[in-house]
Protein backbone atom coordinates (compact mmCIF):
# COMPACT_ATOMS: atom_id res chain seq x y z
CA UNK A 1 0.00 0.00 0.00
CA UNK A 2 2.99 2.31 1.04
CA UNK A 3 4.60 1.41 -1.90
CA UNK A 4 1.63 2.05 -4.58
CA UNK A 5 0.92 5.50 -2.68
CA UNK A 6 4.63 6.55 -3.50
CA UNK A 7 4.21 5.64 -6.73
CA UNK A 8 1.14 7.68 -7.19
CA UNK A 9 2.72 10.72 -5.36
CA UNK A 10 5.83 10.20 -7.82
CA UNK A 11 3.38 10.18 -11.27
CA UNK A 12 1.27 12.95 -10.36
CA UNK A 13 5.23 14.95 -9.50
CA UNK A 14 5.78 14.14 -12.76
CA UNK A 15 2.71 14.85 -14.34
CA UNK A 16 2.93 18.52 -13.06
CA UNK A 17 6.22 18.72 -14.13
CA UNK A 18 5.00 18.08 -17.20
CA UNK A 19 1.97 20.26 -17.05
CA UNK A 20 4.27 23.21 -16.27
CA UNK A 21 6.80 22.52 -18.93
CA UNK A 22 4.19 22.27 -21.52
CA UNK A 23 2.50 26.02 -20.22
CA UNK A 24 5.95 27.39 -19.49
CA UNK A 25 6.55 26.47 -23.07
CA UNK A 26 3.75 27.60 -24.45
CA UNK A 27 4.23 31.11 -22.76
CA UNK A 28 8.32 31.62 -24.42
CA UNK A 29 6.70 30.65 -28.12
CA UNK A 30 5.10 33.39 -29.40
CA UNK A 31 1.39 32.37 -31.18
CA UNK A 32 0.52 33.76 -34.32
CA UNK A 33 -2.00 36.63 -32.19
CA UNK A 34 1.08 37.67 -30.05
CA UNK A 35 2.88 38.59 -33.30
CA UNK A 36 -0.16 41.37 -34.48
CA UNK A 37 0.90 45.07 -33.55
CA UNK A 38 -2.17 47.05 -32.56
CA UNK A 39 -2.47 50.83 -33.65
CA UNK A 40 -4.84 53.01 -31.92
CA UNK A 41 -5.30 56.47 -34.70
CA UNK A 42 -7.54 59.33 -32.95
CA UNK A 43 -9.58 61.12 -35.31
CA UNK A 44 -12.07 63.93 -35.09
CA UNK A 45 -13.79 63.25 -38.78
CA UNK A 46 -17.18 64.91 -39.20
CA UNK A 47 -19.73 65.06 -40.35
CA UNK A 48 -20.32 61.29 -39.41
CA UNK A 49 -21.39 58.94 -42.92
CA UNK A 50 -17.48 60.86 -43.46
CA UNK A 51 -16.65 58.74 -40.19
CA UNK A 52 -17.88 55.96 -41.85
CA UNK A 53 -16.08 56.14 -45.09
CA UNK A 54 -13.05 56.62 -42.84
CA UNK A 55 -14.44 53.45 -41.23
CA UNK A 56 -14.21 51.10 -43.70
CA UNK A 57 -11.20 52.07 -45.38
CA UNK A 58 -9.23 50.82 -42.31
CA UNK A 59 -11.33 48.03 -42.19
CA UNK A 60 -9.90 47.14 -46.02
CA UNK A 61 -6.37 47.70 -44.43
CA UNK A 62 -7.14 45.47 -41.30
CA UNK A 63 -8.41 42.89 -43.67
CA UNK A 64 -5.32 42.58 -45.80
CA UNK A 65 -2.61 43.42 -42.95
CA UNK A 66 -3.33 40.48 -40.69
CA UNK A 67 0.20 41.57 -38.81
CA UNK A 68 -1.10 44.98 -38.29
CA UNK A 69 -4.58 46.03 -37.02
CA UNK A 70 -5.64 49.67 -36.59
CA UNK A 71 -8.24 51.27 -34.55
CA UNK A 72 -9.59 54.51 -35.45
CA UNK A 73 -11.39 56.44 -32.41
CA UNK A 74 -13.10 59.32 -32.66
CA UNK A 75 -12.34 62.11 -29.93
CA UNK A 76 -14.33 64.66 -30.52
CA UNK A 77 -13.72 67.83 -32.83
CA UNK A 78 -10.19 69.23 -32.61
CA UNK A 79 -10.89 72.38 -29.92
CA UNK A 80 -12.32 69.27 -27.74
CA UNK A 81 -9.53 67.04 -28.97
CA UNK A 82 -6.73 69.64 -28.21
CA UNK A 83 -6.94 69.05 -24.09
CA UNK A 84 -7.06 65.53 -24.62
CA UNK A 85 -3.91 65.28 -27.27
CA UNK A 86 -1.89 67.17 -24.52
CA UNK A 87 -2.94 65.22 -21.00
CA UNK A 88 -2.11 62.15 -23.20
CA UNK A 89 1.06 63.45 -23.98
CA UNK A 90 1.90 64.74 -20.35
CA UNK A 91 0.50 61.15 -18.90
CA UNK A 92 3.07 58.89 -21.85
CA UNK A 93 -0.34 57.55 -22.85
CA UNK A 94 -0.48 58.84 -26.51
CA UNK A 95 -2.04 57.85 -29.44
CA UNK A 96 -0.07 55.81 -32.16
CA UNK A 97 -1.49 58.45 -34.91
CA UNK A 98 -3.16 61.12 -34.60
CA UNK A 99 -5.37 63.34 -37.29
CA UNK A 100 -5.27 67.09 -37.28
CA UNK A 101 -4.62 69.89 -38.91
CA UNK A 102 -1.02 70.82 -39.10
CA UNK A 103 -1.05 73.68 -37.06
CA UNK A 104 -0.37 71.46 -34.15
CA UNK A 105 2.95 70.86 -35.05
CA UNK A 106 5.41 72.83 -33.76
CA UNK A 107 3.66 72.66 -30.13
CA UNK A 108 4.11 68.70 -30.46
CA UNK A 109 7.75 68.73 -31.50
CA UNK A 110 8.71 71.27 -28.61
CA UNK A 111 7.10 69.02 -26.09
CA UNK A 112 8.91 65.74 -27.88
CA UNK A 113 6.18 64.02 -28.57
CA UNK A 114 6.63 63.31 -32.53
CA UNK A 115 9.07 61.33 -34.51
CA UNK A 116 10.60 63.00 -37.51
CA UNK A 117 9.80 60.90 -40.97
CA UNK A 118 12.45 62.41 -43.27
CA UNK A 119 14.28 59.00 -43.25
CA UNK A 120 11.39 56.87 -44.08
CA UNK A 121 9.46 59.08 -46.08
CA UNK A 122 12.69 59.58 -48.25
CA UNK A 123 12.89 55.72 -48.84
CA UNK A 124 9.06 55.25 -49.97
CA UNK A 125 7.74 55.53 -53.36
CA UNK A 126 4.87 57.92 -51.90
CA UNK A 127 6.52 60.73 -51.13
CA UNK A 128 6.66 61.03 -55.74
CA UNK A 129 3.09 60.90 -55.37
CA UNK A 130 2.09 63.68 -52.69
CA UNK A 131 1.31 67.29 -53.84
CA UNK A 132 4.16 69.67 -53.70
CA UNK A 133 2.16 72.52 -52.27
CA UNK A 134 1.43 70.27 -49.13
CA UNK A 135 4.91 70.16 -48.09
CA UNK A 136 4.99 72.87 -46.40
CA UNK A 137 2.57 71.99 -43.99
CA UNK A 138 4.79 69.15 -43.37
CA UNK A 139 8.12 70.50 -42.09
CA UNK A 140 8.85 72.62 -39.20
CA UNK A 141 12.84 73.28 -38.13
CA UNK A 142 14.21 71.49 -41.36
CA UNK A 143 12.44 68.37 -40.71
CA UNK A 144 9.17 66.07 -41.93
CA UNK A 145 7.36 65.71 -38.62
CA UNK A 146 4.37 64.52 -40.67
CA UNK A 147 2.04 63.43 -43.94
CA UNK A 148 -1.16 65.02 -45.63
CA UNK A 149 -4.34 63.01 -44.64
CA UNK A 150 -6.47 64.97 -47.29
CA UNK A 151 -6.92 68.69 -48.16
CA UNK A 152 -9.54 71.33 -48.48
CA UNK A 153 -9.82 74.65 -48.56
CA UNK A 154 -13.42 76.60 -47.82
CA UNK A 155 -15.43 78.55 -50.48
CA UNK A 156 -19.03 80.08 -50.47
CA UNK A 157 -21.78 77.18 -50.91
CA UNK A 158 -24.84 78.21 -51.98
CA UNK A 159 -28.72 77.57 -53.20
CA UNK A 160 -29.29 78.35 -56.89
CA UNK A 161 -33.32 77.91 -56.27
CA UNK A 162 -33.23 80.88 -53.39
CA UNK A 163 -31.29 83.54 -55.69
CA UNK A 164 -33.25 82.84 -58.50
CA UNK A 165 -36.32 83.60 -56.55
CA UNK A 166 -34.38 86.84 -55.16
CA UNK A 167 -33.95 87.54 -58.55
CA UNK A 168 -29.99 87.14 -58.32
CA UNK A 169 -28.51 86.11 -61.86
CA UNK A 170 -24.70 86.83 -61.18
CA UNK A 171 -22.72 84.95 -58.10
CA UNK A 172 -20.63 88.12 -56.12
CA UNK A 173 -17.17 88.36 -57.09
CA UNK A 174 -15.94 90.86 -54.89
CA UNK A 175 -16.98 92.03 -50.95
CA UNK A 176 -19.70 94.97 -52.58
CA UNK A 177 -21.23 92.35 -54.60
CA UNK A 178 -21.52 89.69 -52.07
CA UNK A 179 -22.63 92.19 -49.61
CA UNK A 180 -25.49 93.09 -52.05
CA UNK A 181 -26.66 89.55 -52.81
CA UNK A 182 -26.97 88.62 -48.81
CA UNK A 183 -29.04 91.78 -48.18
CA UNK A 184 -31.27 90.58 -51.43
CA UNK A 185 -31.46 87.02 -50.08
CA UNK A 186 -32.66 88.15 -46.82
CA UNK A 187 -36.22 87.94 -46.87
CA UNK A 188 -39.81 87.44 -45.97
CA UNK A 189 -41.02 83.78 -47.84
CA UNK A 190 -44.02 83.64 -46.53
CA UNK A 191 -45.38 86.93 -46.00
CA UNK A 192 -46.25 87.37 -42.16
CA UNK A 193 -43.92 90.13 -41.64
CA UNK A 194 -40.78 88.47 -40.41
CA UNK A 195 -37.54 87.46 -42.17
CA UNK A 196 -38.03 83.69 -42.08
CA UNK A 197 -34.94 83.47 -44.96
CA UNK A 198 -31.13 84.81 -43.98
CA UNK A 199 -29.05 85.50 -46.52
CA UNK A 200 -25.62 84.24 -44.99
CA UNK A 201 -24.41 82.61 -41.61
CA UNK A 202 -21.45 82.95 -40.30
CA UNK A 203 -19.66 81.31 -37.44
CA UNK A 204 -19.88 82.28 -33.50
CA UNK A 205 -16.81 81.69 -31.05
CA UNK A 206 -13.71 81.86 -30.67
CA UNK A 207 -12.20 78.30 -31.87
CA UNK A 208 -10.38 77.02 -34.91
CA UNK A 209 -13.23 76.70 -37.09
CA UNK A 210 -13.87 80.43 -36.88
CA UNK A 211 -10.88 81.86 -37.58
CA UNK A 212 -10.21 79.20 -40.24
CA UNK A 213 -12.84 80.67 -42.29
CA UNK A 214 -12.29 84.41 -41.41
CA UNK A 215 -8.59 84.20 -42.30
CA UNK A 216 -9.34 84.66 -46.12
CA UNK A 217 -11.22 87.53 -46.17
CA UNK A 218 -7.97 88.79 -44.19
CA UNK A 219 -5.57 87.77 -46.46
CA UNK A 220 -7.82 89.05 -49.58
CA UNK A 221 -8.24 92.66 -47.56
CA UNK A 222 -4.42 92.43 -47.75
CA UNK A 223 -3.46 91.48 -44.26
CA UNK A 224 -0.76 89.13 -42.94
CA UNK A 225 -1.29 86.96 -39.59
CA UNK A 226 1.78 86.81 -39.47
CA UNK A 227 5.93 88.34 -40.06
CA UNK A 228 9.27 86.77 -40.68
CA UNK A 229 9.83 83.32 -41.41
CA UNK A 230 6.26 82.06 -40.53
CA UNK A 231 7.85 79.58 -37.99
CA UNK A 232 7.95 82.25 -34.98
CA UNK A 233 5.70 84.61 -32.93
CA UNK A 234 7.72 87.37 -34.07
CA UNK A 235 6.09 89.74 -36.03
CA UNK A 236 2.76 89.13 -35.22
CA UNK A 237 0.79 92.90 -35.24
CA UNK A 238 -3.12 92.39 -35.49
CA UNK A 239 -3.52 96.11 -33.96
CA UNK A 240 -2.67 98.00 -36.65
CA UNK A 241 -3.31 95.35 -39.67
CA UNK A 242 -5.54 97.11 -41.57
CA UNK A 243 -6.97 93.85 -43.53
CA UNK A 244 -7.84 91.73 -40.20
CA UNK A 245 -10.07 95.55 -39.43
CA UNK A 246 -11.07 95.38 -42.64
CA UNK A 247 -12.44 91.96 -42.75
CA UNK A 248 -13.46 91.95 -39.53
CA UNK A 249 -15.60 95.37 -40.17
CA UNK A 250 -17.14 93.36 -42.91
CA UNK A 251 -18.37 90.44 -41.19
CA UNK A 252 -20.09 92.74 -38.93
CA UNK A 253 -21.56 94.77 -41.08
CA UNK A 254 -23.47 92.07 -42.91
CA UNK A 255 -24.56 91.37 -39.14
CA UNK A 256 -25.80 95.08 -38.72
CA UNK A 257 -27.52 94.76 -42.16
CA UNK A 258 -29.41 91.43 -40.49
CA UNK A 259 -28.56 89.39 -43.93
CA UNK A 260 -26.25 87.11 -42.00
CA UNK A 261 -27.36 85.41 -39.00
CA UNK A 262 -24.54 83.98 -36.03
CA UNK A 263 -24.41 79.88 -35.80
CA UNK A 264 -24.52 78.56 -32.60
CA UNK A 265 -21.58 79.07 -30.51
CA UNK A 266 -18.74 77.11 -31.72
CA UNK A 267 -20.92 75.34 -34.08
CA UNK A 268 -19.78 76.94 -37.27
CA UNK A 269 -19.72 73.90 -39.03
CA UNK A 270 -23.10 72.66 -38.74
CA UNK A 271 -25.12 72.99 -41.98
CA UNK A 272 -28.46 72.02 -40.95
CA UNK A 273 -29.90 75.35 -41.40
CA UNK A 274 -28.88 75.80 -44.96
CA UNK A 275 -30.05 72.17 -46.09
CA UNK A 276 -33.69 73.34 -44.50
CA UNK A 277 -33.44 76.54 -46.70
CA UNK A 278 -33.16 79.03 -44.12
CA UNK A 279 -29.97 80.48 -45.13
CA UNK A 280 -28.80 81.00 -48.48
CA UNK A 281 -25.32 81.12 -48.09
CA UNK A 282 -22.74 79.33 -45.97
CA UNK A 283 -18.81 78.76 -45.71
CA UNK A 284 -17.38 75.45 -45.82
CA UNK A 285 -15.78 73.15 -47.43
CA UNK A 286 -15.89 70.16 -49.80
CA UNK A 287 -16.07 67.92 -46.65
CA UNK A 288 -19.65 68.54 -47.06
CA UNK A 289 -20.24 68.17 -50.49
CA UNK A 290 -21.26 63.96 -50.31
CA UNK A 291 -23.88 65.00 -47.36
CA UNK A 292 -25.54 67.89 -49.18
CA UNK A 293 -25.77 66.12 -51.92
CA UNK A 294 -27.80 63.13 -49.78
CA UNK A 295 -29.74 65.90 -47.97
CA UNK A 296 -30.17 69.06 -49.90
CA UNK A 297 -33.59 68.33 -51.87
CA UNK A 298 -32.73 67.82 -55.34
CA UNK A 299 -28.89 68.49 -55.18
CA UNK A 300 -29.84 72.39 -54.82
CA UNK A 301 -26.62 73.54 -54.26
CA UNK A 302 -23.34 75.17 -55.60
CA UNK A 303 -20.15 76.66 -54.61
CA UNK A 304 -18.62 80.06 -55.88
CA UNK A 305 -14.80 81.59 -54.84
CA UNK A 306 -14.38 83.80 -51.56
CA UNK A 307 -15.58 86.68 -52.58
CA UNK A 308 -12.20 89.03 -52.75
CA UNK A 309 -11.17 92.74 -51.51
CA UNK A 310 -7.93 92.93 -53.00
CA UNK A 311 -7.06 89.66 -54.10
CA UNK A 312 -8.48 85.98 -54.02
CA UNK A 313 -7.50 84.43 -51.27
CA UNK A 314 -9.13 80.97 -49.64
CA UNK A 315 -7.42 79.20 -46.32
CA UNK A 316 -5.84 75.62 -47.15
CA UNK A 317 -7.22 72.93 -44.75
CA UNK A 318 -7.07 69.07 -44.39
CA UNK A 319 -5.79 67.27 -41.77
CA UNK A 320 -2.09 65.69 -41.21
CA UNK A 321 -1.23 62.18 -39.65
CA UNK A 322 1.49 62.55 -37.06
CA UNK A 323 3.19 60.09 -35.52
CA UNK A 324 3.88 59.91 -31.62
CA UNK A 325 7.28 58.10 -30.00
CA UNK A 326 6.68 54.32 -29.40
CA UNK A 327 8.17 51.67 -30.34
CA UNK A 328 10.68 51.17 -33.60
CA UNK A 329 8.21 48.19 -34.33
CA UNK A 330 5.42 50.09 -33.47
CA UNK A 331 6.14 53.54 -35.38
CA UNK A 332 7.41 51.26 -38.45
CA UNK A 333 3.52 49.46 -38.83
CA UNK A 334 2.10 53.28 -38.07
CA UNK A 335 4.43 54.30 -41.08
CA UNK A 336 3.03 51.17 -42.97
CA UNK A 337 -0.59 52.46 -42.55
CA UNK A 338 0.82 55.73 -43.67
CA UNK A 339 1.54 54.92 -47.10
CA UNK A 340 -1.87 52.71 -47.27
CA UNK A 341 -3.57 56.32 -46.58
CA UNK A 342 -1.37 58.18 -48.91
CA UNK A 343 -1.85 56.04 -51.77
CA UNK A 344 -3.86 56.62 -55.01
CA UNK A 345 -7.02 53.82 -54.09
CA UNK A 346 -7.22 55.17 -50.55
CA UNK A 347 -7.27 58.98 -51.76
CA UNK A 348 -9.64 58.35 -54.47
CA UNK A 349 -11.86 56.14 -52.47
CA UNK A 350 -11.67 58.99 -49.61
CA UNK A 351 -12.49 61.57 -52.01
CA UNK A 352 -15.33 60.02 -53.95
CA UNK A 353 -17.18 59.73 -50.27
CA UNK A 354 -16.37 62.26 -48.68
CA UNK A 355 -15.57 65.66 -51.61
CA UNK A 356 -12.00 66.07 -49.64
CA UNK A 357 -9.16 66.77 -52.41
CA UNK A 358 -6.81 63.71 -52.42
CA UNK A 359 -3.18 64.48 -51.57
CA UNK A 360 -2.07 62.19 -53.92
CA UNK A 361 -1.12 63.50 -57.56
CA UNK A 362 -2.86 60.05 -59.45
CA UNK A 363 -5.59 60.26 -57.46
CA UNK A 364 -6.35 63.32 -58.90
CA UNK A 365 -5.40 62.61 -61.94
CA UNK A 366 -7.44 59.14 -61.99
CA UNK A 367 -10.18 58.95 -64.60
CA UNK A 368 -12.39 58.18 -61.96
CA UNK A 369 -11.42 61.24 -59.82
CA UNK A 370 -11.95 63.14 -62.91
CA UNK A 371 -15.22 61.19 -63.64
CA UNK A 372 -16.53 62.32 -60.22
CA UNK A 373 -15.23 66.05 -60.91
CA UNK A 374 -17.75 66.31 -64.04
CA UNK A 375 -20.59 65.07 -62.17
CA UNK A 376 -19.64 67.36 -59.08
CA UNK A 377 -19.06 70.73 -60.52
CA UNK A 378 -18.63 72.18 -57.27
CA UNK A 379 -15.06 70.18 -56.70
CA UNK A 380 -13.93 71.74 -59.37
CA UNK A 381 -14.31 75.30 -57.56
CA UNK A 382 -12.04 74.16 -54.95
CA UNK A 383 -9.69 72.59 -56.79
CA UNK A 384 -8.97 75.94 -58.97
CA UNK A 385 -9.31 78.22 -56.17
CA UNK A 386 -5.98 76.33 -53.74
CA UNK A 387 -3.75 77.99 -56.17
CA UNK A 388 -4.76 80.92 -54.09
CA UNK A 389 -4.69 78.77 -50.78
CA UNK A 390 -2.76 80.12 -47.71
CA UNK A 391 -1.64 77.87 -44.76
CA UNK A 392 -2.08 78.58 -41.33
CA UNK A 393 1.26 78.75 -39.29
CA UNK A 394 2.64 75.82 -37.24
CA UNK A 395 4.89 76.94 -35.31
CA UNK A 396 4.20 76.43 -31.26
CA UNK A 397 2.69 79.52 -30.46
CA UNK A 398 -0.06 79.64 -33.26
CA UNK A 399 -2.90 77.76 -30.91
CA UNK A 400 -2.40 81.43 -28.69
CA UNK A 401 -2.53 83.89 -31.71
CA UNK A 402 -5.55 81.66 -33.49
CA UNK A 403 -7.25 82.08 -29.96
CA UNK A 404 -6.98 85.47 -29.44
CA UNK A 405 -7.93 86.35 -33.40
CA UNK A 406 -10.71 84.62 -32.42
CA UNK A 407 -11.55 86.66 -29.39
CA UNK A 408 -11.64 89.57 -31.40
CA UNK A 409 -14.28 87.63 -34.13
CA UNK A 410 -16.40 87.13 -31.47
CA UNK A 411 -16.50 90.52 -29.66
CA UNK A 412 -16.99 92.02 -32.92
CA UNK A 413 -19.62 89.98 -34.26
CA UNK A 414 -21.33 89.93 -30.47
CA UNK A 415 -20.86 94.18 -31.25
CA UNK A 416 -19.12 93.82 -27.41
CA UNK A 417 -16.05 96.09 -29.82
CA UNK A 418 -14.89 97.34 -32.90
CA UNK A 419 -12.69 95.77 -34.97
CA UNK A 420 -9.57 98.09 -33.32
CA UNK A 421 -10.30 97.50 -30.41
CA UNK A 422 -11.08 94.14 -30.22
CA UNK A 423 -7.62 93.33 -32.07
CA UNK A 424 -6.04 95.80 -29.90
CA UNK A 425 -6.92 93.58 -26.89
CA UNK A 426 -5.92 90.90 -28.89
CA UNK A 427 -2.16 92.33 -29.59
CA UNK A 428 -1.62 93.52 -25.92
CA UNK A 429 -2.45 89.89 -24.55
CA UNK A 430 -0.03 88.55 -27.04
CA UNK A 431 2.54 90.74 -26.18
CA UNK A 432 2.21 89.80 -22.86
CA UNK A 433 2.30 85.61 -24.10
CA UNK A 434 5.40 86.30 -26.19
CA UNK A 435 7.18 88.98 -24.83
Amino acid sequence: MTIFRSLFRVRLLILLLVSILIVAGCQMIPSKQDKVIHLTLWQGVNPPPNRDVLQKLVDKFNQTHSDIQVESLYVGQQDQQMPKILAAVVGNAAPDLLWYNPAICGQLVELDALISLDEMLENSPMKAEIDPALFASMEYQGKIWSVPFATNNVGIFYRPSLLKAAGIEKLPQTWTEFRQVAKKLTRDTNGDGKVDQHGMVLPLGKGEFTVFTWLPFMWSAGGELMGGDGQTPAGVNLADNQGAIAALEFWRTLVKDGSAILSAPERGYETDAFIQGKIAMQITGPWTLTYLKNDVPGGDFGVFPIPKSQRSATSIGGENLFFFKTSPEREKAAFKFAEYVLSENFQTELALGTGYLPINIKSRQSAKYQEFVKEQPAVKVFLDQAQYGRSRPIFPGYNRISDNVGRAIEAVLMDKSSAQEALKSSQQRLDLIFK
